[in-house]
């Protein structure tokens, strides 16, 4: 509650102290429309107002639905630290070798377990199940993107950005206004707001597939696919003075050439697409720059601001202000890093998040919740895969770069999560901390010295980074048991495992050799997004990182495969042929189980999952080029990438883990279990619709 009055008496505070800006809607591939900062302060100003006036009303409303459950609540605060990717062997590897002393306590006095994971075992995915208690054919959430069934073209899974004309409605006060409504694709209820109707307030920093917010009784941050400024997943840019032949777009990012004339340089920051005249063009910012006299770092001039560079340290967040109109600005928030003078000068920015403080796109529940803790513990990254792996993939920068920028992201969400803990001290707080699986998938390599992606690299100087790394969430994990009351209930989850990625399988070019997948008449292959297939005359084809689709008649655009008898078959026919498959490089088993989606899938969506999911065995997984729609004529592939650890193979090999300072009872915990239990706990009875179950957990004190 104290959170609550705090949060608004400061808003009210920070609209005469904010300088006056534009706000803009944006997403992606939705165009740009605007909403003057006068409405978005005076709308917030009104709303503070009359929060705070009808506070003792609420209050009591607030109190007496507390109150019907409060006799048979068990908790009176629940607190959930969610730790991405940690791995239940390597977690007892390092337990047994006396590292990680808070991990190993937990495990003795309280609870230890592998967590079962979901089909298919990825973030957005588990954790979806995690938030609704449910399986992926209720939640619709299969992949992080999906095809478009009307033209087979990638679409992201969770949200969906379209323009459209609204209104602002302030009491009898109706303000016109164009802007791009995000529409929150993931079904089924979190379980948050579940308890939000009862009166119990939640803090949700950072939980996978929160974007945009939803609103529920409490505060959140959103995470995983929310956008950065350009309304993509995440580009990064690289200003270089190196041969220009390379430059260009790149995977995950652009290249900017920049030519040195007596030390100095000038260039232009792209931003969002510029909406105004229809051009297709980008908004930008100026941007000169001078190498210093010693050699060892740039003066960088952006618009009116300088900021100094020295090579190997990062910047601190550095606020962009795109010029979008008269008074109206866009703003973003980057970082940057020079990663080599001699003998180029090569300049790193981060994607430019969208700006917690005058958020762009609301990355928040209640809007002014990234606000607030920007202004109270100073910008942070608010991109939903806010550590740049692609960058590091690519060789913009090296792996030291990616472990600070990784850790410094770590230690923004510590802030806000230990602020959570202070301040909601009745009721639920959780917080998912990315770090654990963004570094595994770039370092895993050093685990694996037979592993392609060591082949022309470094493999002594980070042997021990993973490690280090889950000694360090030991210690995060010590430092939260440390602000925890006597009663309180402390689950510490994983969403699944972690496996070497060695070799990838381009399901697609499988496809086509087997006649399921076929080209148009002239065509050659190797075209992106499936550009010369014939729809006409495909029965299959993969998308994304764990399934294949077939054509279906009625669902996609050209399906030519009929329901029922015939869809069957054919999931039988290449579940068969799949399994069969051989590596007769390596001499191994590529697919351990091909799984059709409705053995695994029960639910009103089960129709959009893909037809069948591809269980790999350790070592494997989708290749790149078949991610992405690419056919070659190679099936199975090193994966020579510095992501080389991954986890979307078959579930089994890959559960979670769970911990607990309470006891519990049960032997083979689900993460879908998460939501029904917690809400047990604070005397509610599960919902119809969960298919998780109650865990029989209790204080052992």
């Amino acid at each position: 509650m104290w959170l609550m009055l705090t949060t608004l008496t400061l808003t009210l505070f920070f609209l005469f102290c904010i300088e006056s800006t534009g706000h803009t809607y944006i997403g992606p591939g939705a165009g740009f429309a605007f909403i003057s900062s006068f409405f978005i302060l005076f709308a917030t100003g009104i709303l503070a107002f009359l929060t705070i006036l009808t506070w003792p009303l609420r209050a009591a409303f607030i109190f007496v639905k507390r109150r019907k459950i409060r006799g048979r609540s068990r908790v009176k605060r629940v607190v959930i630290l969610g730790l991405d990717g940690l791995d239940p062997l390597l977690a007892e590897r390092f337990m047994d070798a006396g590292d990680l002393p808070h991990f190993k306590s937990l495990r003795e006095k309280g609870s230890y377990r592998h967590l079962k994971t979901t089909t298919p075992s990825m973030s957005p995915v588990a954790w979806s199940t995690f938030s609704t208690g449910v399986n992926p054919g209720k939640h619709r959430i299969f992949d992080f993107f999906t095809r478009n069934p009307k033209n087979y073209m990638p679409m992201l899974s969770s949200a969906h950005i379209s323009t459209s004309k609204k209104y602002l409605k302030i009491g009898p006060f109706k303000f016109p206004r164009k802007g791009a409504q995000a529409n929150f694709l993931r079904k089924s209820v979190s379980f948050w707001k579940i308890l939000g109707q009862h009166g119990i307030f939640s803090t949700v920093i950072r939980v996978p597939i929160t974007f945009p917010p939803e609103k529920f009784y409490g505060a959140g941050l959103s995470a995983m696919c929310t956008p950065d400024l350009l309304g993509t997943q995440g580009t990064f840019t690289l200003f270089t003075a190196e041969n220009p032949d390379s430059l260009g777009q790149t995977t995950g990012g652009i290249k900017i050439p920049i030519q040195l004339k007596d030390g100095k340089f000038a260039s232009e920051i792209q931003g969002p697409p510029d909406g105004r005249n229809g051009s297709g063009g980008s908004l930008t910012i100026p941007i000169e720059g001078h190498v210093d006299k010693d050699g060892t770092g740039v003066n960088l001039k952006i618009g009116k601001k300088s900021l100094e560079l020295k090579t190997g340290h990062y910047s601190p967040w550095v606020t962009l202000e795109f010029k979008a109109g008269i008074k109206k600005r866009i703003r973003g928030i980057v970082r940057f890093l020079i990663t080599s003078m001699d003998p180029h000068l090569n300049i790193y920015m981060t994607p430019i998040n969208i700006d917690p403080d005058k958020p762009a796109l609301p990355v928040s529940n209640p809007l002014y919740y990234s606000v607030i803790l920007s202004k109270l513990k100073g910008s942070f990254a608010t991109l939903g895969l806010a550590e740049d792996t692609w960058a590091l993939n690519e060789r913009v920068i090296d792996e030291g770069a990616f472990l600070k920028q990784a850790y410094d992201i770590f230690e923004e969400r510590k802030a806000q999560f230990f602020d959570a803990l202070k301040k909601n001290k009745d009721g639920l707080v959780v917080c998912v901390f990315d770090t654990t699986d963004r570094i595994q998938h770039m370092f895993f390599r050093y685990l694996t010295p037979d592993h392609p992606a060591n082949k022309d690299k470094d493999i002594d100087e980070y042997k021990d980074t993973i490690h280090q790394l889950y000694k360090k969430m030991d210690i995060l994990l010590g430092e939260t048991r440390e602000r925890l009351n006597k009663d309180d209930l402390l689950i510490v989850i994983s969403d699944h495992g972690f496996k070497p990625f060695k070799w990838g399988i381009n399901l697609n070019s499988w496809l086509w050799k087997e006649g399921y997948l076929v080209f148009k008449e002239g065509s050659t292959i190797g075209a992106e997004w499936f550009g010369d297939v014939d729809w006409t005359r495909t029965r299959a084809f993969a998308f994304g990182l764990v399934g294949i689709f077939l054509n279906i008649k009625g669902r996609e655009r050209h399906g030519i495969v009929r329901r029922g008898e015939e869809r069957a078959a054919l999931q039988y026919e290449i579940k068969e042929k799949l399994e069969a498959l051989w590596d007769e490089t390596n001499s191994l088993k590529p697919i351990r189980t091909a799984i059709l989606s409705q053995d695994v899938l029960k639910g009103p969506y089960t129709g959009e999952a893909p037809d069948i999911f591809i269980g790999y065995e350790e070592g494997y997984r989708v290749s790149w080029n078949s991610a992405v729609g690419k056919i070659t004529e190679t099936v199975i592939e090193e994966n020579t990438r510095s992501w080389s650890g991954d986890h979307c193979i078959d579930p089994d090999l890959v559960p979670g883990i769970f911990f607990s300072n309470w006891r519990l009872e049960d032997d083979a915990p689900f993460i879908g279990d998460m939501a029904p239990t917690v809400l047990n706990l604070f005397g509610l009875e599960p919902r119809g619709f969960h298919d998780g179950r109650v865990l029989n957990i209790s204080n052992p004190n």
